[in-house]
């Protein structure tokens, strides 16, 4: 059926007919294209043109070219400050106080972004730009990351037209999950044979630009570049690491220093600027052993390599915009998700899962890899004192609501437009991440719909810095702004700030709040809660007002969300029905971890129809959960049937059997675990046709998560091998028609789920 306003006249026949044509929309005349470009974990002093030592000649081209901003603020956490960077609203009030994958039961908490927060993607693809996503996303429930969706949170269900990258909060750069629009795929080139992950995001946006300027150079884009650096895992070509010998060498106190001279002279900071204090879990680099010293620069050096080999995949795409004539005329907007993280712990590690896991590493356990840190086969992570040196001068880190956890680099380039207008200079006004959607909107000439697809559009809480560009002394576009991530709360207004750090184990109402005069005290070194406590009361009963109103209630720290989230399981939506017997298919591959069954903890049984072709000897992996950073695997290899438990890396358990009874036709393998009463290990059971035919102890299992971004895979193993032994992708040689996973001979109890969060709590 024709629609009312179709542009033609349609009469009896086509003499008496006349044509009309419904055309795409298009932008406005003169409008801009927009690159977005996200880095992960990186410090606000982590970049050479906010003072680092680390080299970044790309990004400091980039402010060269445009202005950075000293007094940028994000959400302390990687999923929040994405979801406030695409919809201009506060986390909470689209659902995403923390990461998506510790969501709880509460409208600020549980994951679930709605329709009534359009995408600034969705925005402007319906105003006619194209709109490509490629990097890191993680604003997807678990529960939604399957092959059957919901596809409605995933990049192009929120307004991308085009996308490539991972969906979790974290990958392998050398092996990662990847998607391509809305299908996993493998890797265009294998693990450890040169190929990287920040390289093939760029070659795959300098192929988007190039193709949609071939076909119509006039339209405007959208890219959204998120790397997945510089969260760990921390890995970089060998090259890149090497040129930073040496550097370190004189620890993090000594660098700070170094830092914050650099920073003075750049006008970063104020020119008698003075460091915070040490953070209270960071040792004097005089008082580490020579062993540690030696370990922990090497850490620094494999970051530093990580951040520079990202600066010169920026600067490709920069040089691809310039060869395509979209350089001058392109909004470029580059910040960090976050401040530097302490997820390291104080001694860093070699595999990031053990610290979620409540594992730790010794140093002379790292020190025997340390010619490794940075390759295949390792989630490592440097220690809390260079991440304190990253976020030089500043107090805290990552997860926190102090400075160094929320301020951060922020850099906006925009030859066209800034020409002549302070470029290269530093701008001062207060802004939240929040506020950039407002501020891309207002540059590209339109204004934000008040309903998307028939839905009532929530207020924007951003407000627009464009004043900012043409003029350093523009007011500040806002005069309040709330934080709140994992217990920890803060409230700016109007040039102070008040500030609460929670320490684990504690109730939130015992927490202290200090206060800071921060337009005059940059690293809030000097508290003035009994000097203003009336500043402070009034300032604490307003954070309570906004959180009520955002969306921040109930505060709920790491510890207490840990718990509720095991207590909950049962609640909590997921992407298959709840029950305790799981049949898989053969060819399913990739299904996110906490989409599945879950075996941890729990006595269960697995369950292996295989049909065995052939002459040849059997090989390869029947079933495979997880990567080189945790999980479980039984393949066949050489003349032995293996189960191998894979404890984050640290300690691997294997149950072996002979191969005699794979003969060829159809058999049925199964592996057992009974689950000791007290604690996660217990007695494995291998046996093929009924018969038992292998046993052994699995002291220790992985209780919390076995991989970032690694799923369930049948017949094979992708992404990184869960076994030292054999290299990926190991398909079995013959088929493996089904696995079945049974857990109903036990189901935890409320003790042992509670067991399982004080586990978690142990890393925090």
């Amino acid at each position: 059926m024709y629609t009312d306003d179709f542009p033609a006249t349609v009469g009896r026949t086509v003499h008496d007919s006349v044509q009309g044509w419904q055309h795409p929309p298009r932008p406005p005349d003169g409008a801009p294209s927009v690159v977005v470009i996200v880095l992960d974990d990186v410090g606000f002093a982590q970049l050479g043109c906010y003072g680092s030592r680390i080299d970044t000649p790309n990004i400091d081209r980039l402010a060269e070219r445009g202005l950075r901003y000293n007094n940028f603020h994000t959400t302390a956490l990687c999923s929040p400050t994405r979801a406030a960077l695409l919809t201009g609203r506060n986390p909470h009030a689209v659902g995403v106080g923390s990461v998506v994958e510790l969501p709880i039961g509460f409208p600020g908490h549980d994951g679930v972004m709605p329709r009534s927060a359009a995408t600034i993607a969705r925005i402007l693809r319906d105003r006619g730009w194209n709109t490509w996503c490629l990097g890191k996303w993680h604003l997807t429930p678990e529960w939604e990351r399957t092959p059957v969706g919901p596809y409605d949170r995933w990049p192009l269900g929120m307004g991308f037209e085009r996308f490539y990258g991972f969906l979790g909060g974290e990958t392998d750069q050398y092996a990662p999950s990847l998607v391509h629009d809305n299908h996993r795929i493998d890797p265009p080139g294998p693990a450890g044979g040169g190929y990287h992950l920040s390289e093939d995001l760029v070659d795959q946006a300098i192929r988007m630009l190039r193709e949609q300027r071939s076909v119509d150079p006039t339209r405007p884009f959208l890219t959204y570049l998120s790397f997945g650096a510089c969260h760990a895992p921390h890995q970089a070509p060998r090259a890149f690491i090497d040129r930073y010998r040496g550097r370190f060498d004189h620890g993090w106190d000594v660098e700070r220093e170094l830092v914050l001279e650099r920073q003075k002279q750049l006008g970063i900071v104020p020119p008698d600027q003075e460091l915070a204090p040490r953070n209270d879990d960071v040792r004097p680099w005089d008082e580490l052993s020579g062993d540690e010293r030696t370990l922990f620069t090497r850490m620094q050096e494999v970051f530093a390599g990580f951040l520079d080999h990202t600066d010169v995949q920026i600067g490709r795409y920069l040089d691809a915009l310039a060869e395509v004539g979209a350089l001058d005329g392109t909004l470029v907007v580059l910040l960090s998700d976050n401040g530097a993280s302490q997820e390291g712990g104080a001694d860093g590690t070699l595999n990031e899962m053990g610290y979620f896991n409540g594992v730790t590493y010794t140093v002379e356990e790292m020190l025997g890899r340390i010619d490794d840190l940075g390759g295949p086969g390792f989630d490592n992570h440097y220690p809390t004192g260079w991440a304190m040196a990253g976020n030089t001068p500043l107090k805290r880190y990552k997860q926190n609501t102090h400075g160094g956890g929320i301020r951060d680099p922020l850099i906006v380039s925009w030859p066209s437009h800034l020409a002549g207008e302070g470029t290269g200079s530093v701008r001062d006004q207060y802004l939240h991440v929040v506020d950039l959607p407002a501020t891309i909107l207002d540059a590209c000439g339109i204004e934000a719909p008040g309903q998307v697809d028939g839905v009532d559009q929530l207020p924007w809480h951003g407000r627009s810095l464009l004043d900012s560009f043409r003029n350093g002394d523009a007011p500040t576009p806002r005069d309040t702004q709330v934080f709140e991530m994992l217990g920890h709360r803060a409230i700016w207004i109007d040039g102070w700030k008040a500030v609460a750090y929670h320490r684990p184990g504690t109730q939130v109402d015992d927490d202290t709040w200090e206060l800071y005069h921060v337009a005059e005290d940059f690293a809030e070194l000097h508290d003035l809660a009994e000097h203003e406590s009336e500043r402070l009361a009034a300032m604490v009963d307003r954070w309570w007002a906004l959180a009520g109103e955002m969306g921040l209630l109930p505060v709920v720290p790491t510890d207490d969300r840990l718990m509720l989230m095991f207590q909950g399981r049962e609640g909590m939506p997921r992407a298959t029905t709840q029950r305790a017997r799981f049949t898989y298919y053969g060819g399913t591959q990739s299904l996110p971890e906490n989409a599945t069954h879950d075996v941890r903890n729990t006595s269960h049984r697995i369950e292996v129809t295989v049909d065995v072709s052939g002459d040849a000897a059997p090989e390869g992996v029947l079933f495979a959960q997880g990567g080189h950073s945790g999980g479980y695997a039984l393949f066949v290899h050489g003349d032995e049937l293996v189960y191998e438990h894979n404890h984050v890396g640290h300690e691997r358990f294997t149950v072996a059997a002979p191969t005699d009874g794979l003969t060829p036709g159809r058999h049925l393998v199964v592996f057992a675990f009974d689950k000791d009463e007290h604690g996660s290990g217990g007695h494995g059971r291998l046996l093929v046709d009924g018969e038992e035919v292998g046993t052994g102890r699995i002291d220790r299992t992985v209780r919390i998560r076995y991989a970032a971004d690694e799923g369930f895979d049948v017949g094979c193993d992708r992404g990184t091998p869960v076994s030292e032994r054999y290299q990926v992708p190991f398909p079995f040689t013959g088929t493996v028609a089904q696995v079945v996973i049974d857990t109903s001979e036990h189901e935890p109890t409320a003790e042992e789920l509670a067991d399982q969060a004080r586990v978690a709590l142990a890393s925090q």
